[in-house]
């Protein structure tokens, strides 16, 4: 296994659907411009509330891509 560098940049997803789906979310906007993408660690995980039901998830993802020479 080969030693490498990573940069990092933070974004915030949302969807009403899913934690999941707010990843998936802001992976997606984030492969539009960013390349080699390799991993990603959720970071902070919130919530909106309306008449006692979830009606929105927003999850804080860091994603780490190599840098190219």
């Amino acid at each position: 296994m080969s030693d490498h560098v990573y940069k990092h940049i933070e974004l915030t997803g949302t969807s009403s659907e899913s934690v999941e789906a707010a990843v998936n979310g802001a992976v997606a906007r984030a492969g539009q411009t960013v390349r080699n993408m390799r991993w990603f660690e959720v970071s902070e995980l919130r919530g909106h509330i309306e008449g006692g039901q979830v009606t929105q998830w927003q999850v804080t993802v860091k994603i780490g891509f190599t840098l190219e020479d």
